[in-house]
């Protein structure tokens, strides 16, 4: 992913916390806050965040790179000028092992269908 895609900075990250709103499902999070571009990038951002409660280093690293995969995949068809975080939840990586891909993006896409920030392209 390109790293303007990225959230990296902590500040980023904490307003789109505090400020965004959010959306659970059993597996993940997603909190998202319409950002304004001060670069005139309108891009979609995308940060990803693992506990240590979800498992060791390598198993927050293959979550993360799944959810960052599945991301790209869709990211043309997101809302501009967001910036969203989508927060693991502890069966995720059970759910990744268990299930198809298709299944996996189903429910990733669920979760931003039901924060209606997917634009349908028909």
């Amino acid at each position: 992913m390109e790293k303007k895609h990225r959230l990296t900075r902590s500040a980023d990250f904490q307003r789109v916390y505090r400020q965004g709103k959010s959306v659970a499902g059993r597996h993940a999070v997603l909190y998202y806050f319409e950002r304004v571009s001060e670069s005139g990038d309108e891009a979609p951002r995308l940060g990803v965040s693992v506990s240590k409660k979800v498992g060791g280093a390598v198993v927050r690293n293959q979550v993360k790179r799944v959810l960052k995969e599945i991301f790209r995949g869709f990211q043309g068809r997101l809302a501009p000028n967001y910036d969203y975080v989508i927060i693991a939840r502890h069966g995720l990586p059970d759910f990744l092992e268990k299930s198809r891909h298709e299944d996996i993006v189903e429910m990733i896409e669920d979760l931003f269908r039901r924060a209606n920030l997917i634009q349908e392209t028909d």
